[in-house]
């Protein structure tokens, strides 16, 4: 196995100099590849000048979002690097060589298997991240809404029961901020949809891997760190165009892998109002409780 890291940047350099700094001494890691998102505040020739041994840097021509700078950066890796496999990751994500060395012999042992990730420690918003069903309409609709995936969360997520005791576990999707893919078979599937720019990334994948035989693991015995660092914000800076364009994701997704028909574009539209709606409630209340 050729294992390569590849990192996307936009606008936080910061955040993308300490992870390379913290994982250019991982053996087990042959390449990292930076793949700098048309950065405008300098991080081009910051990264750049960072770049030394087996740190690579590359300027994508234009900032296609998330699924666009880790594609370009997988094909680099495969094409320039011999890359078989690939450790994607957030620049606000920690983990250990043990963590990857742990994923790869997943890949080794089973070969039906091309995507694999640790278990997420979510610093922001708590919890653990192992993973989820793919869902259909209501399904989809139902995981949005911040009331609503609370409620049926019994149902949308996998049972307790179903990690007890357990190593590893296949599920549909896993979470985006850090995983290993198989090269070739990312690159069977299509990779990230390039047409989202952000979210949603996770289920696509996990459809299209689906879809060409491949499986996902959650390995349950390693954990990363992710803090939710400033990319995502610099890029919609509030919290409503975040939401919106999550949205827009969402849409993208039913109308090209669920095949939704009008009426149900129409319910989701409806419902997508009722969640800025939540949200905008939350924040008065949260407003008014700051003001006493």
């Amino acid at each position: 196995m050729r294992i390569n890291c590849v990192i996307v940047n936009y606008n936080d350099a910061d955040s993308v100099l300490g992870l390379v700094d913290r994982i250019r001494d991982y053996k087990i890691l042959s390449e990292i590849v930076v793949v700098d998102n048309a950065s405008t505040d300098g991080s081009w020739e910051r990264l750049k000048a960072a770049e030394h041994g087996k740190v690579t840097v590359i300027r994508s021509e234009k900032n296609g979002g998330y699924g666009y700078g880790n594609n370009l950066g997988v094909r680099y890796g495969a094409a320039v690097n011999q890359a078989t496999h690939a450790v994607i990751a957030n620049p606000d994500v920690e983990f250990t060589e043990q963590a990857v060395l742990a994923l790869s012999r997943i890949f080794k042992g089973h070969p039906d298997v091309a995507v694999a990730a640790p278990v997420m420690e979510d610093m922001q918003y708590g919890g653990l991240g192992r993973g989820w069903r793919l869902h259909g309409f209501a399904g989809e609709l139902l995981a949005m809404g911040p009331v609503s995936r609370r409620l049926f969360g019994r149902w949308l997520n996998y049972p307790e029961a179903y990690y007890r005791g357990k190593k590893a576990v296949y599920t549909d999707a896993v979470h985006g901020s850090m995983l290993m893919v198989d090269v070739k078979a990312f690159q069977e599937c299509g990779g990230y949809d390039e047409r989202i720019f952000l979210y949603q990334e996770e289920s696509v994948l996990a459809w299209r891997m689906r879809t060409e035989g491949y499986r996902t693991v959650v390995l349950l015995t390693e954990t990363y760190i992710h803090r939710h660092g400033a990319s995502i914000v610099k890029s919609c800076v509030s919290q409503k165009e975040r939401q919106k364009l999550r949205h827009e994701s969402v849409m993208y997704y039913m109308k090209h892998y669920l095949y939704i028909n009008r009426f149900q574009e129409w319910t989701a539209r409806l419902w997508f109002r009722g969640i800025l709606a939540e949200i905008w409630a939350a924040g008065r209340i949260t407003a008014g409780l700051q003001k006493t």
